[in-house]
């Protein structure tokens, strides 16, 4: 039976997305990135804000059309918005057979064993817990944690996740060598909040510990944390960073507005005074450190006077990136119940006068690497008469910008590298000057490879 998977939202999703994977595979599911061939077709889907969930359907629908215009026989629908809307999904896309929340995936294949599709007994012995499910198999995610304990008014994933649990260490130790055999470069620490990883066992392990020992137990040249709470950013944490090369110097650091008045609205923890003492710390710290954050624009209440607080907050602090979306309201949240009194077209004005602005900002900070030398991981390699697409230290996959250079060392390779200028805001051009690490899917004396299989992968939403 071929197996098509649609992943959509952020990276945590794509870590359970290849978590399904490995439990079809071994059930003895042939994989495949054709929906058209496909004879069931999985969709992952997110539920963060509104426009993610209207990502989400129109999959769904996609896949659905295939009954009739392909060889899919089944259409399953998993994941958050499952989660939060699973009866009225069920009675307004009969075309779905089979709705699966997050907390109820452990009965994906028994369900599918049920209806025929795949075996109920593993079939197919396979190393690990996850098979690859991206396009770029040496960029990976691992999830230390699952749900989240913070009440953001805005959120709904405590909604759909539910109370925050942390992994053990020796489960993500374990997961980590398993994606360096399968050939990871750079693997990327996600979570709801990072910083909250150890909080809940209680055995003294919490996230410098955890790096720690990624450090000491796996040879993963990068490692990058994203999503932290600044309030979970210790110095402890900021020593680790520091100390340790192969934990990248950048923080992906949610802040979402900078007016009190709407911070206290939100229930989020910090203030304006708070964010700029700590990100002056973390700067002083972490040298050369790349902070990335999140804003909401038109949250309920929200004033030109407030938002110009905003602004004038990102243009003092200058942030390397922020990403920012406009706030629409989830049914169960404590700001579902505010008056939503932001005009849409101010909420989409205002979020052009944003990204204008840090457009700008970013470009400038940018312009500061020029002439430096540093070290680009090659994502995908020169053809066609283009240069090879790389990344920067200061770059996480996807969301902050690429940098082209003119190499023919393979995706996955390290080069050194002299940043040449600024492209189009956000991108840079660079000289090589040496590969440092060449890499192959094959590399020699490699005794043990894990199966790669490339599917399809959209959305950014939750990001």
């Amino acid at each position: 039976m071929k197996v098509a998977l649609v992943t959509l939202g952020c990276d945590k999703n794509t870590v359970d997305s290849e978590r399904y994977l490995a439990q079809l595979v071994a059930h003895g599911a042939q994989p495949t990135d054709d929906l058209e061939a496909a004879e069931v077709i999985l969709v992952n889907t997110c539920g963060f804000i509104d426009a993610a969930k209207q990502e989400s359907i129109d999959a769904i629908v996609d896949a659905g059309r295939l009954k009739v215009d392909g060889a899919c026989q089944a259409v399953v629908a998993v994941g958050c918005m499952v989660q939060r809307h699973k009866s009225e999904l069920a009675e307004a896309l009969p075309e779905v057979d089979l709705f699966l929340g997050a907390s109820e995936v452990d009965r994906l294949i028994p369900e599918l064993a049920a209806r025929g599709v795949v075996s109920p007994d593993p079939l197919v012995a396979h190393p690990g817990v996850r098979l690859f499910a991206g396009e770029l198999p040496h960029v990976r995610y691992l999830k230390v944690s699952e749900g989240c304990d913070h009440g953001c008014a805005f959120c709904a994933i405590p909604l759909m996740r539910g109370r925050h649990r942390s992994f053990s260490l020796d489960e993500i130790v374990r997961e980590a060598q398993l994606l360096e055999l399968q050939g990871a470069r750079e693997v990327n620490l996600v979570a709801q909040d990072l910083a909250h990883y150890g909080r809940d066992r209680r055995d003294g392990t919490r996230l410098p510990e955890l790096l720690e020992a990624l450090v000491r137990e796996t040879s993963i040249p990068w490692i990058r944390n994203l999503y932290l709470y600044s309030t979970g950013i210790t110095p402890r944490l900021l020593e680790v960073i520091a100390a340790n090369p192969r934990i990248l110097r950048y923080l992906d650091m949610p802040m979402q507005h900078a007016s009190d008045a709407v911070l206290e609205r939100m229930r989020r923890p910090e203030r304006q005074r708070t964010i700029r003492e700590k990100v002056a710390r973390f700067r002083a710290a972490v040298p050369d450190l790349a902070i990335r954050t999140t804003c909401i624009v038109g949250f309920p209440g929200e004033t030109e006077a407030d938002f110009q607080q905003l602004l004038d907050f990102l243009e003092e602090i200058r942030f390397d990136r922020v990403g920012a979306f406009t706030y629409s309201p989830q049914e169960g949240t404590r700001a579902y119940a505010m008056v939503d009194d932001v005009p849409e077209a101010i909420k989409r004005e205002r979020l052009e006068r944003l990204t204008d602005l840090q457009r700008a900002i970013t470009a400038e900070r940018y312009e500061e690497y020029a002439g430096r030398t540093t070290t680009l991981l090659v994502d995908r390699a020169a053809a066609d008469g283009e240069p090879a697409q790389a990344r920067a230290p200061w770059q996480a996959d996807d969301v902050d910008g690429v940098t082209w250079l003119d190499t023919d060392a393979a995706a996955g390779s390290f080069v050194e590298a002299r940043i040449d200028e600024v492209a189009d805001d956000y991108d840079f051009v660079a000289t090589p000057l040496r590969v440092v690490s060449a890499w192959s899917a094959r590399r020699p004396g490699r005794r043990r490879a894990l199966p790669t299989i490339a599917l399809p992968t959209v959305g950014s939403y939750g990001r």
